[in-house]
């Protein structure tokens, strides 16, 4: 069971933030103000599905990896604490920043450079979910079946 709420809240998450990154530079390469306005608020509104996914993919993994040796597992714990500080001082405050500047309409210097910053950062953190969810894959594939043991 815990194996597929790991598994559920990894993939909400990958897709959401997936979602976030697309989103962003979909509204910045061909929309208005308005559509730019409208992006940064609904990514700040789905921070409501994205961080309790983050953390019941953290907290499920982390109990899953608990007495584990093996290396795979030490680099998704690794990663994850990356994919944490990187959304909580990097993503979570640009995205409250980002969308008060958007709905008072201020598309300025400081807000190309925040979001500059938001999409690095956010890149990053979809490719480090992406090599997760590949290891954890990886990780299932190995597992040997009950029946295989018994011999």
């Amino acid at each position: 069971m815990k194996t597929k709420v790991h598994a559920t809240a990894g993939a909400i998450a990958l897709i959401t933030v997936s979602a976030f990154w697309l989103s962003t530079v979909t509204a910045e390469l061909f929309g208005d103000a308005a559509t730019i306005a409208t992006v940064k608020t609904c990514v700040l509104a789905g921070m409501a599905v994205l961080i309790p996914a983050m953390i019941g993919a953290g907290a499920s993994g982390f109990s899953l990896g608990k007495g584990w040796k093996s290396p795979v597992v030490a680099r998704k714990k690794r990663r994850m604490r990356i994919i944490t500080a990187n959304g909580l001082l990097v993503l979570v405050p640009s995205a409250f920043l980002l969308s008060n500047f958007a709905g008072s309409g201020r598309f300025d210097t400081v807000f190309m450079i925040v979001q500059a910053i938001e999409l690095a950062a956010g890149a990053v953190n979809i490719a480090l979910l992406s090599l997760n969810m590949r290891d954890g894959l990886s990780l299932r594939r190995k597992a040997i079946p009950v029946a295989a043991r018994a011999r």
